[in-house]
């Protein structure tokens, strides 16, 4: 089907499934599909599509940006990094008596403050930023999300990891990755809670996955903002 929406036009495929509510995902190539209950009527799945419309233009741009390829950072004045979701620039302040590179994020820019200008130093203290960051922002989380579980982890660590988002092993010891501090607050959440469940279901069972809908019933668009957006999750 193609629509026509505050003058952008997207197409995509119904398919009618025995479920209770409509959803709608995108996959690599940029096909969208909406998948709605038998019987329901393609009025409801047209609106249903237009009130997420937002939603499923952020994520075709994002297709769009990846299919150009990745771009190696710079770390001139200007370049954009990702914090909380959003892709913001790098600004410097020089200090010969600093110490160690310091960069606080003041609502506008990441704004550095450098001994020297040296690529490899500006690289890690951007690291260290995002360590201590996403270490706050997890902590924060699994706080407001512990009264879902009668279990508490045991250690919070944040890793480097080149695979995964995060971990729960058998002892209850949740690590998670830096990079997570550059998604939105709600996939950050997403995972924090994935790992969060482990801690009752170690497998990814149905017992698992219904642990985490009745949690946080949209994860799956967490996933897809990580799927989609991953690539540029990068310093």
């Amino acid at each position: 089907m193609i629509h026509t929406h505050l003058n952008e036009t997207i197409r995509f495929e119904i398919k009618y499934k025995n479920r209770k509510s409509i959803g709608i995902s995108i996959d690599g190539y940029g096909n969208v599909e909406v998948q709605a209950p038998k019987g329901i009527s393609e009025d409801i799945v047209i609106r249903a599509v237009e009130e997420k419309w937002s939603w499923i233009q952020e994520k075709l741009q994002e297709l769009n940006e990846r299919a150009k390829g990745f771009k190696q950072k710079v770390y001139d004045e200007g370049e954009t990094f990702l914090y909380l979701g959003e892709t913001y620039p790098i600004r410097f302040t020089h200090d010969g008596s600093l110490e160690r590179d310091i960069v606080e994020f003041r609502g506008d820019a990441l704004h550095i403050n450098v001994k020297q200008l040296d690529d490899d130093a500006i690289k890690q203290a951007l690291k260290r930023f995002y360590y201590q960051q996403c270490k706050a922002l997890v902590e924060k989380s699994v706080a407001s999300y512990q009264s879902h579980f009668k279990m508490k982890p045991r250690s919070i660590r944040i890793t480097d990891s080149k695979t995964t988002w995060g971990t729960c092993d058998s002892n209850r010891q949740l690590t998670f990755n830096w990079r997570l501090a550059m998604a939105p607050p709600e996939v950050l959440d997403y995972v924090v809670v994935h790992e969060m469940c482990h801690m009752m279901h170690m497998n990814h069972d149905r017992s698992f996955w219904r642990l985490v809908g009745k949690i946080m019933p949209d994860y799956k668009e967490q996933e897809q903002w990580l799927t989609l957006s991953n690539w540029k999750m990068t310093v």
